[in-house]
């Protein structure tokens, strides 16, 4: 039988923005309800910490994550920052001594975590990349009709993930290579990046362009990539903050039928999987689809993996290794297409 944990894990939340505050909620629904529990909350601004803070009794608010990465009564740590200090803020956690789960991009470059997942082996701490896209319901069950062979082996993925922006857009965080680390690229495309790497596994082939075609930024904000794994399998992906209605599509290619996933609810329209299996006549395939209108509970879902993790002692399947993996992906688009955002941005 497992052992089970006889005391509630104390949770940091550093960054108590939108993310923060999702990452909250997620501590009240599943095993997290009963096995974790926030003590504190750290923010450059005092009253945002102060008030995530308040929906968690007795637990501590400060203005210096330092603070909570220290609290001896914390034993893991969420950091949902900005992308200039999630990987610092990864790296101090780890030292000391605390599991983490960091935001995707993880970085904003690769190098920034260069060393750490040896420093979190060293430690004996868990470090899990908040890829959470991996466990909303229609992808999992294409994991798993994959995992079974339902489409064959596969030969392709295409793949297309965007929003519109808003007005002000251009000013916002994102839009500042200095914090963001990049565009559209370094912001929806990990999560399709790793959702292809999920599929597919390694590519050892990478191109794409990055470019900044509307906003009046020196951020990028559009990514086309081409990327092949060492057996010629191909995943052809686009992030845009162009496309004006949001969007997230997922087609996943197999020699024996194809799974469609479109929607992530909300605003992206509901979360639909189609399997499309391919007749030995060919022609019209058999259908079945999966809808699921309910909200997302990805976060929750994610979340208790990590408590596993950390429980059954074993390596969480969305790590550093993967987050290194993406951001070498969108270190070498960047390169190739001009953007140096850490010594001179591209001008648009």
């Amino acid at each position: 039988m497992d052992p089970k944990p006889t005391s509630p894990t104390g949770v940091a939340i550093i960054g108590c923005g939108l993310i923060g505050h999702k990452r909250a909620a997620s501590l009240k629904t599943g095993t997290a309800a009963q096995s974790a529990r926030l003590v504190h909350c750290a923010d450059r601004d005092l009253g945002r910490a102060q008030k995530l803070a308040a929906t968690s009794s007795g637990c501590q608010a400060s203005s210096d994550w330092q603070q909570a990465v220290n609290d001896p009564a914390v034993s893991l740590v969420i950091i949902a920052t900005l992308h200039d200090s999630l990987a610092s803020i990864t790296r101090a956690a780890i030292e000391a001594g605390k599991h983490v789960l960091v935001e995707k991009p993880a970085a904003r470059t690769a190098s920034e975590l260069a060393g750490l997942p040896e420093r979190a082996k060293a430690k004996g701490v868990k470090v899990r990349v908040g890829f959470n896209h991996r466990y909303h319901r229609a992808l999992q069950k294409a994991h798993a009709l994959f995992q079974d062979g339902a489409i064959g082996p596969l030969m392709f993925i295409r793949a297309r993930y965007g929003h519109g922006g808003r007005p002000g857009y251009e000013q916002e965080w994102r839009a500042d290579p200095s914090l963001s680390g990049g565009g559209e690229l370094l912001d929806q495309g990990p999560h399709l990046i790793d959702l292809a790497r999920w599929f597919l596994g390694d590519f050892t082939e990478i191109d794409g362009f990055a470019s900044t075609m509307f906003w009046n930024m020196k951020a990028d904000d559009n990514g086309f990539m081409l990327l092949k794994t060492a057996s010629q399998q191909v995943a052809f992906l686009h992030a845009s903050c162009t496309e004006w209605k949001n969007m997230f599509s997922f087609e996943i290619y197999g020699r024996d039928g194809k799974l469609d996933i479109n929607g992530l609810g909300g605003s992206y329209g509901t979360e639909r999987l189609t399997f499309y299996k391919m007749l030995p006549e060919m022609g019209p395939p058999e259908t079945t689809i999966w809808e699921y209108p309910m909200a997302d509970n990805s976060w929750s879902v994610e979340f208790d993996a990590f408590l596993d993790d950390i429980r059954l002692n074993r390596e969480p399947d969305a790590n550093l290794t993967d987050a290194v993996a993406a951001l070498t992906v969108i270190d070498t688009i960047y390169r190739t297409s001009g953007y140096d955002y850490h010594t001179q941005p591209a001008q648009n």
